[in-house]
């Protein structure tokens, strides 16, 4: 029930009929009682900017979720953005504060990052190889290097995508070894597909499998396919998998506690979701 107490999740992007946030956020705002929702807001490129300032003069707004087209324009919206929205080169969250600032983060790569903790990986002084330097490649890696991991091997078929991402990560996280130019998974703690290798049948591979130990950790972030060939062959090698709509349902508690509301988990998340719909 929608009523004059109702506060606004106001989900940004176009087109909106691909928008998977408001079948998760909507039924567990409903299962726990809270007076919120999420809307989705189809807003095209060139009405963004006003409308980004426009919706948060509404009194009754909590906060913003930021898709495509959208995530990298706001990194120039905002009064202010944390160092892993910077590294990633985006943002796709907004909130106000009390003083009427808009501020920004990145929860992309914090989803990765809170599953695979989950599932007992630990992360300080790891080795670990992030294969992909876009948008969610860099979100991943940005929140790799914040959770402490020692070393981080860069690789993209676009050379300078991966030594621009190294550049950012020099900047915000000088602690971080940085590696790059071979997407060889030998060696590492965890292993990365941030690429879109494996979003359609007969994808080559993003790496040699064979050259996977079986005590490395390896991650995907394509959901088109829940296992794809990639983690498929990872699995045969004998290592522990995260598929990638892990990433989605585990960013979700991080969005929860940054604008304010009860948190919860992935699992659920996963139970009350209406993702048929």
């Amino acid at each position: 029930m929608i009523n004059g107490h109702t506060d606004i999740l106001a989900h940004i992007g176009y087109p909106t009929h691909t928008f998977k946030s408001p079948l998760i956020y909507n039924p567990y705002f409903e299962h726990i009682g809270v007076n919120a929702v999420v809307v989705p807001m189809g807003c095209r490129t060139p009405d963004y900017p006003a409308f980004l300032r426009s919706v948060f003069t509404l009194t009754n707004i909590r906060g913003a979720l930021i898709t495509m087209p959208h995530k990298v324009v706001t990194m120039g919206l905002l009064d202010e953005v944390t160092a892993t929205a910077r590294v990633a080169g985006a943002c796709n969250a907004v909130k106000r504060t009390e003083d009427g600032r808009l501020v920004g983060d990145m929860f992309d790569g914090e989803g990765f990052v809170r599953g695979v903790r989950r599932k007992g990986l630990v992360l300080a002084g790891a080795k670990v190889l992030v294969v992909g330097s876009g948008g969610v490649g860099s979100a991943i890696a940005a929140s790799l290097a914040a959770a402490g991991v020692g070393m981080l091997a860069l690789h993209d078929v676009n050379r300078a995508s991966a030594e621009a991402l190294a550049q950012r990560l020099r900047q915000h996280f000088p602690a971080v070894e940085l590696r790059l130019g071979s997407n060889d998974p030998a060696g590492m703690d965890l292993v990365v597909n941030a690429t879109p290798l494996g979003m359609n049948e007969g994808d080559p591979l993003p790496l040699d499998v064979s050259r996977l130990a079986a005590r490395t950790f390896v991650g995907e972030v394509v959901m088109r396919t829940e296992m794809t060939a990639f983690l498929s062959a990872a699995r045969d090698r004998g290592c522990a998998v995260q598929v990638g709509t892990d990433m989605l349902f585990e960013q979700i508690p991080a969005y929860l506690e940054y604008f304010g509301f009860p948190t919860t988990t992935a699992e659920v998340l996963r139970s009350v979701a209406r993702l048929s719909d």
